[in-house]
C-alpha cells in the first residue's frame, strides 16, 4: 500500500496507445471503462496522460515466464503501469479494473498502492467437456473467455469427440449440435483479444464410441463388437484399432478439417483410457509386443501425422505412466497432461517419472463438480492447490470440467473452483494455504457482482451440501450416485451408507443454500438463470436424498422394483417435475442437441422400477 488518493475527474486521459496496442488492449480497455464510468469519470485517450493512466513497455528482454509481468503503481498523480510485453499490460489493466471494482461510487479517491505481479506458471489453461451432451451456445462460450480473461487464464480448450461439423461425417454429429468451423473461428478470435489462446481437441484413440457406433466407422474398432465401459449404459465400440491403416486415414482428415479454424502450435489428441486396447484386433500384436509398445507406436503415428499439420502434441499421460519404462521412448516434443481429481491425489509422482525421461508436462486437476449436479466445492479447491503445489516446473497447468453422465450440472458449481484454480497457477503460494483463499468473496466481487455477499456464499456452500450427508464418494457427489446409478448393486454404486441424520444435514442445507439465493443481489444480467439452475441442481439432490431415504428402511441391496409402490409413485413424480423443468434451463445456455440424451439417462433408473400396479 502506497500513502495518499487519487481522485480522478471528468476525462480520464490513458495512454500511449497506439493501433496496435489499442487492437490488444481493446477488451481490457473496455472493462477499465466501465469502472472508471462507475466512479463518475470516462477514460479518453491520450498521448501524455499527465494525472491519467500512464502504459509503458520497457521491451527490455526477459524470461518467458515473465511475459506477463506488470507493475502497477496509483498514487496522487495518477497511475503507472509498466511491463516487458503489451500481454503484461493486459494482465495490469484487468488489476486495475479490480482494483477500482472495490471502489463504490463516491468514495473518497482510489486507495493508493503498488504491485509487482508476474504468473508463477506461464500456462494457465481450462479445459470445457463439450462431448458429454452440453454444447454451449456461442454466447455462453464468448461468455466463458470474458470471466477466464478475467481470472487472468490465459489457455482454453473445448474438449470433443464428436462435437465439431466435420464435412463428410455428418452421421456422427448430426443431433449433437456441433461446434461449427465458423463458430470455431469466431471464437478463437474473440478469445486472442482477451488474451487467451484456443487450442484444438479432439480425441484419437479411446474414447472414439461416439464414431464407432456407426456404419461405416465401426469397422475401424479394436473391438466392432463393443465393449463395456462406462461411459455408456449399453456395451460399445470404445477404442480405434491401433493397427488399422484406415484410423490413419480418418484422423489425417479430422486434423485438416479442424485445425486451419485455428490458428497456433497445440493440438490435445487425448489418447486416454484405451480401456479395450488389447482386447480385441490388437490382441495378438499386444501379447508379442507388449500393450504399452502397442500404445507407444500408436502415439508415434499420431504425433507425425500432427507434426504434417504443423501441430505439437499434448496427450493424456495415464496409459504411458502405466509402463514407465517405455517413457524414454516417446517423443520429446510430445506434452504429456498428468491428470487426478481428488483431494489427496499425488501429482508429484508422475510428474517426476515424466521428467526423469526428459518429457515435459501439464497438470491437470479437475474442478470436481461433475456426477455431483451441485458441485464438490473443497474436493475440486483442494485438488487444484495441490496441482499448483506439485506443478512447480510444469509446463502448464490445464483446470479441467468434465461433464461425465450426462453434464448435468450447471457452469455455476465450477465457478469456485475457477477462481481458485487461477489463483493457485498464477500464484502457487495461495496453494499452500489455500484455505484461507476468500472464494465466496471473489466470487461475489469479480463473477457474480453481488454486492450483498450472498450469492457466492450459496455457490460454496451448495458444493458442500452433499458432504454434509456423511457418505464419501470418489468422482462424484453421493446424491448423485444414489440417484444415477440406483439400479446398480450396492457395492457399484460408489455412495452408501446413508443415515437419517446425515440425510437430513444434506437436505437441510440444500434447501439453506438455494433459499438464500432470493436474498442475493446478483449483478450479472443471467442472474434468474444462475437461480434457476442452481434450484434445478438442488431438486436433483433432494430427488437422489429421497431414495437413499427409502433404501435406509428396506436394504441396500434391495431391487428398485421391490420397493413399495406409494415410494416408487412419489420418486416417479419427483422425477417427472425434474424431467420436466430440465429443458427451459438447459435451454437458457446450451444447444438443444443432447438434451434428450441427458434426460434419458436421468430417467433411467426408474426404469427399474417395473410397471405400476
Amino acid at each position: 500500500m502506497r500513502p495518499g488518493r487519487w481522485r480522478p475527474e471528468g476525462a480520464v486521459p490513458i495512454g500511449p496507445l497506439d493501433s496496435e496496442r489499442t487492437a490488444r488492449l481493446d477488451a481490457r480497455l473496455d472493462a477499465l471503462a466501465k469502472e472508471i464510468a462507475a466512479l463518475g469519470c470516462h477514460l479518453e485517450h491520450s498521448q501524455d496522460p499527465i494525472q491519467g493512466v500512464r502504459l509503458n513497455v520497457v521491451g527490455a528482454d526477459s524470461p518467458s515466464r515473465y511475459e506477463e509481468a506488470y507493475r502497477l503503481v496509483i498514487s496522487p498523480a495518477g497511475v503507472d503501469l509498466t511491463a516487458h510485453t503489451v500481454a503484461g499490460l493486459f494482465r495490469g489493466l484487468t488489476t486495475l479494473a479490480q482494483w477500482l471494482r472495490l471502489h463504490p461510487p463516491g468514495c473518497d479517491g482510489v486507495v493508493g498502492l503498488e504491485i509487482t505481479d508476474w504468473p508463477d506458471l506461464r500456462t494457465r489453461g481450462l479445459l470445457l467437456d463439450i462431448s458429454r451432451n452440453r454444447v454451449p451456445k456461442m454466447g455462453e462460450l464468448y461468455a466463458l473467455v470474458d470471466l477466464m480473461s478475467e481470472l487472468k487464464f490465459n489457455q482454453l480448450q473445448l474438449y470433443v469427440e464428436h462435437t465439431f461439423a466435420y464435412v463428410g461425417h455428418e452421421t456422427v454429429w448430426r443431433n449433437a449440435s456441433p461446434i461449427r468451423p465458423d463458430e470455431i473461428r469466431r471464437l478463437g478470435s474473440y478469445a486472442r483479444r482477451r488474451a487467451i489462446e484456443l487450442v484444438p481437441t479432439q480425441n484419437s484413440f479411446g474414447h472414439f464410441h461416439r464414431w464407432l457406433v456407426h456404419e461405416p466407422y465401426r469397422r475401424l474398432a479394436e473391438c466392432p463388437d463393443g465393449v463395456e465401459h462406462p461411459f455408456s449404459p449399453e456395451p460399445e465400440p470404445f477404442s480405434l484399432c491401433p493397427l488399422d491403416p484406415g484410423v490413419f486415414s480418418l484422423l489425417d482428415d479430422l486434423y485438416g478439417q479442424l485445425l486451419p479454424h485455428v490458428p497456433g502450435q497445440l493440438l490435445n489428441v487425448g489418447l486416454d483410457e484405451t480401456l479395450d486396447l488389447g482386447l480385441g484386433r490388437s490382441r495378438e500384436a499386444c501379447e508379442t509386443l507388449g500393450t504399452g509398445r502397442v500404445y507407444l507406436d500408436f502415439l508415434r503415428q499420431v504425433h507425425r501425422l500432427a507434426a504434417n499439420h504443423g501441430r505439437r502434441i499434448l496427450f493424456w499421460a495415464d496409459v504411458a505412466l502405466a509402463e514407465p519404462e517405455l517413457l524414454p521412448e516417446f517423443p520429446k516434443d510430445a506434452l504429456a497432461m498428468v491428470w487426478g481429481y481428488e483431494a489427496d491425489h499425488d501429482f508429484k509422482v508422475p510428474l517426476q517419472k515424466l521428467g526423469d525421461a526428459g518429457l515435459k508436462a501439464y497438470v491437470c486437476p479437475g474442478t470436481g463438480a461433475w456426477n455431483s449436479f451441485t458441485g464438490r466445492t473443497a474436493t475440486g479447491l483442494a485438488n487444484a492447490a495441490r496441482a499448483a503445489v506439485a506443478g512447480e516446473d510444469a509446463a502448464g497447468y490445464l483446470l479441467t470440467d468434465w461433464g461425465d453422465h450426462g453434464h448435468l450440472q450447471p457452469p455455476a458449481v465450477s465457478w469456485p473452483a475457477y477462481v481458485a484454480g487461477a489463483a493457485f497457477a498464477w500464484n502457487r503460494t495461495s496453494a499452500a494455504d489455500a484455505e484461507s483463499l476468500p472464494v465466496a468473496a471473489l466470487l461475489d466481487r469479480h463473477v457474480l457482482h453481488d454486492p450483498s455477499g450472498v450469492a457466492g456464499r450459496v455457490l460454496v456452500e451448495l458444493g458442500e451440501a452433499q458432504a454434509a450427508a456423511g457418505v464419501s464418494a470418489r468422482n462424484g457427489g453421493p446424491l448423485f450416485f444414489a440417484w444415477m446409478f440406483a439400479a446398480k448393486s450396492a457395492a457399484e454404486r460408489r455412495g452408501v451408507g446413508f443415515t437419517a441424520q446425515g440425510l437430513d444435514a444434506a437436505q437441510t442445507r440444500l434447501a439453506d443454500t438455494v433459499g438464500a439465493l432470493k436474498h442475493s443481489a446478483i449483478g450479472r444480467a443471467d442472474g434468474d438463470t444462475i437461480r434457476a439452475e442452481l434450484a434445478w441442481a438442488a431438486d436433483a439432490a433432494h430427488l437422489g436424498a429421497e431414495l437413499a431415504r427409502i433404501r435406509l428402511k428396506v436394504g441396500e441391496d434391495v431391487p428398485l422394483g421391490d420397493l413399495g409402490s406409494g415410494d416408487r409413485r412419489r420418486l416417479r413424480s419427483r422425477l417427472e417435475a425434474l424431467v420436466e423443468a430440465l429443458p427451459p434451463v438447459w435451454r437458457r445456455r446450451s444447444r438443444p442437441g443432447g438434451l434428450s440424451a441427458s434426460i434419458e439417462l436421468l430417467k433411467r433408473p426408474a426404469a427399474a422400477f417395473g410397471d405400476e400396479p
